[in-house]
């Protein structure tokens, strides 16, 4: 589900450069797949009108979605500090999942007070195949909170993704999401009207490079 503040958002990532669109200078993900966009959600936490325009939206989401909200989870490490903002604009506890349990100290995974049966939203920055924040909302389940939903900058679609969060039984809204992302950039110059169907090609399938050499007109 995308959020009403899509374009709004999509137009700051793309101003701010946090979204890289290369479609003939690929990336490389750690999985070895190629990818004409990388994301980077970091810098909107360096633009300040910017991250005031994300934290609000994710607070409103929130609050309109999640009204019995207890407490807002960020995600390690990149939810942390959206989390962190927007917990203190709704007025809310917050806490984070990491990957793993510490090696030392309390060998926490799950950093914040949570209590059972808490009613908690967890903050993620990027969905591509949701294997991440699913590993966080199973440890948030397992420590005996209410996983409420997911509250996200920016997701990919891919089915992969979306069938993952599915089977898992978690909803997912997204402030803006990589079609959105796609026509704004096109509408601004950003790309080519030709290489919106070389972008959506990746989207419907990762693994299949042919849009790499696909036309540019």
């Amino acid at each position: 589900m995308i959020s009403a503040y899509a374009e709004t958002v999509s137009r700051h990532l793309l101003d701010i450069g946090a979204v890289f669109l290369r479609p003939d200078e690929p990336f490389t993900w750690a999985s070895g797949i190629k990818s004409p966009i990388y994301c980077d959600n970091r810098l909107t936490l360096t633009a300040p009108a910017t991250r005031g325009v994300i934290e609000n939206a994710i607070a409103e989401t929130v609050r309109e979605k999640y009204p019995d909200a207890d407490a807002l989870m960020g995600t390690a490490t990149a939810g942390i500090a959206h989390a962190a903002i927007a917990a203190h604009i709704l007025g809310l506890p917050m806490g984070y999942v990491r990957s793993g349990a510490k090696d030392h100290g309390r060998g926490n995974q799950i950093e914040g007070k949570l209590e059972p049966g808490s009613k908690v939203v967890v903050i993620e920055d990027l969905i591509s195949t949701g294997g991440s924040v699913i590993d966080a909302c199973t440890a948030l389940r397992e420590a005996g909170a209410q996983v409420l939903g997911i509250v996200s900058i920016f997701t990919y679609g891919m089915k992969k993704g979306l069938d993952r969060l599915g089977e898992a039984g978690l909803e997912n809204t997204s402030l803006t999401d990589f079609d959105t992302t796609v026509r704004v950039a096109a509408e601004t110059g950003f790309i080519t009207g030709g290489d919106v169907a070389r972008l959506l090609a990746f989207r419907d399938n990762p693994s299949d490079e042919s849009w790499i050499g696909g036309s540019k007109a």
